[in-house]
């Protein structure tokens, strides 16, 4: 379709970036580590290292790959770790060596661990001590010859890492025991690739980056392949945006989404690395009381998370504590924000909860509200981004008209190359004009202004209707006594399905599930009101806090 958008971008904002054929995230790397090496980049539990530090412990690790583990250009290398500093050296060193990034979600059973390990063809782990014994079941039926452990303090400074391994330990019982003959420990792989030089192998934009599995919701997880190229152009996109607000070399970001998932990968750590800011590490923000603490501690300058994280913190008594005062930008994406949590947010902070909207197989970022946005809530994703092209289809595969609900179609650099070694998953997601299709219901308005209806998967068939969760669950959040909702269809033999509202009720609240019918009536047609209601004290949710209809659907 036509970039209707372009016209309400903000003055100096391009229609297209610029990139050349040799711009791969280790030269952006290379760039941050000349141009701010005494500026702190990471930050976790008290421990902060520099770009310069970065440089050197990242090249220790890449060298330690090349010689002492033998692994060539290419080569998958996971990385099952959660925000510890041991991760952006393990991942920047893997890039810099010219392997292939496998991020894995530490809270993995042993039947995904394998399934993720076997499909990428991983040679190498990186892993975290608390969950080694999950590797340990099934080490033997994958390619990994070669595990780094790692526990949580061992990049702290002494004594503090030592106190913090021992009471994780001994005192708290967080380390299983688990056996891996001839393992190493990640501080060994520094010591052992400091001996060695870290040569720089011949990268180029389509050299591959990252393997980013798929959550699997319709089947096996699988490898969405982002060469450098399709990761450094959506930096790029973003930064086209966010430049004009931020100051290099001075920008402090929160980071309490996983950095194994590509939301916080790219939207926090590729984005403000560029710009030689500082990530604050969260390794665990579901702790919200001690995620807050942490959060008195710093004057952030920005904040990117999920609605339930955002729904956290407004109901936590002592976020009013929090010194906000220097937030330039907070943003909302991989789940719908609500606009509920939007307007409790800005009535705690004043400022605007920003909404976009991506992809795993986009890099992730395909659309973002504007940064001088004053609406506090809108529903919108924002527009889509520099170098983006969308098209609505239908089920015929023809574009719809302006407001017209239909397939969101993305073409654009920041794209991802297919699946692995899926070849017909790959050929099945893309037309052959080299859209890509999401999956995801979507409206665009005069103005290119994106909003996202619903998941089509998760879309509820009532008589003949269509009823979108996102806007029932948006509904039912706005009364004061609810505190999360999920809805599903459920059979119905009268018409076909019945929506299935899931409830989970503010603390100390007394909600009657009678004026929780009550006030969806009052704000929705009647097909789309909630045949049966349940109370449960907590929803079930992805390790980065997405809502689990699937599982609800499952129960």
């Amino acid at each position: 379709m036509e970039k209707i958008w372009l016209k309400n971008y903000p003055p100096g904002v391009p229609a297209e970036i610029g990139m050349s054929p040799g711009d791969t995230l280790v030269t952006m790397l290379e760039d941050a580590f000349r141009t701010y090496p005494d500026r702190p980049a990471f930050a976790c539990m008290g421990k902060r290292i520099s770009y310069r530090e970065l440089e050197q412990q990242s090249a220790d690790f890449g060298a330690w790959l090349q010689h002492s583990a033998g692994l060539q250009p290419g080569a998958r290398i996971a990385i099952m770790l959660p925000n510890i500093l041991q991760y952006p050296v393990a991942m920047f060193g893997a890039l810099r060596a010219g392997m292939v990034v496998v991020n894995v979600n530490p809270l993995y059973t042993a039947r995904e661990l394998q399934h993720q390990l076997v499909d990428s063809g991983a040679e190498a782990i990186v892993i975290l001590a608390n969950f080694a014994q999950v590797l340990e079941k099934v080490i033997a039926k994958t390619a990994v010859k070669n595990v780094v452990v790692t526990e949580f303090g061992d990049l702290l400074d002494w004594p503090r890492s030592a106190l913090v391994n021992f009471v994780l330990k001994r005192v708290k019982k967080m380390v299983p025991a688990y056996s891996l003959p001839g393992h190493v420990r990640f501080r060994q792989t520094l010591a052992e690739g400091a001996g060695s030089s870290l040569s720089r192998p011949e990268l180029d934009g389509e050299s591959l980056a990252f393997l980013q599995y798929t959550g699997g919701t319709t089947g096996p997880s699988k490898g969405a392949m982002l060469p450098h190229r399709s990761v450094y152009a959506n930096v790029l996109q973003m930064s086209a945006l966010t430049d004009t607000v931020t100051q290099p070399g001075e920008e402090i970001v929160i980071t309490a989404l996983p950095l194994y998932h590509i939301y916080a990968l790219v939207v926090n750590c590729m984005c403000f690395v560029r710009i030689g800011g500082l990530n604050v590490l969260i390794p665990n923000p579901r702790d919200v009381p001690g995620f807050v603490a942490e959060l008195k501690k710093w004057r952030f300058t920005a904040f990117f998370g999920v609605n339930t994280l955002y729904n956290a913190l407004v109901h936590d008594a002592d976020f009013p504590d929090v010194d906000v005062s220097g937030l330039k930008m907070a943003g909302g994406g991989g789940m719908a924000v609500q606009s509920a949590v939007a307007t409790k947010w800005f009535a705690l902070t004043g400022r605007v909860l920003l909404e976009g909207y991506g992809l795993t197989e986009c890099s992730p970022v395909v659309s973002m509200s504007q940064l001088d946005r004053t609406e506090v809530y809108s529903g919108d994703v924002g527009l889509p981004l520099p170098s983006t092209e969308i098209s609505i289809r239908g089920e015929d595969g023809k574009e719809t008209g302006i407001a017209e609900p239909g397939e969101l179609c993305v073409r654009g650099p920041q794209v991802m190359q297919g699946y692995w070694q899926r070849e017909d998953a790959t050929r099945d997601t893309y037309y052959e004009d080299g859209f890509l299709r999401t999956g995801d219901i979507a409206t665009v308005d005069e103005g290119g202004y994106l909003r996202i209806v619903d998941r089509a998967k998760d879309m509820i068939l009532v008589s003949g209707f269509n009823v979108y969760p996102c806007e029932v669950e948006d509904v039912a959040t706005q009364h004061p006594g609810v505190l999360e909702a999920a809805c599903i269809g459920v059979p119905d033999e009268k018409s076909g399905e019945a929506v299935k509202l899931f409830v989970v009720a503010q603390p100390g609240a007394s909600l009657e599930v009678e004026d929780l019918i009550a006030h969806c009536r009052e704000n929705l047609t009647p097909y789309k009101i909630p045949r049966q209601v349940e109370l449960r004290d907590e929803l079930p949710k992805t390790n980065v806090g997405k809502i689990l209809r699937r599982a609800l659907r499952e129960s």
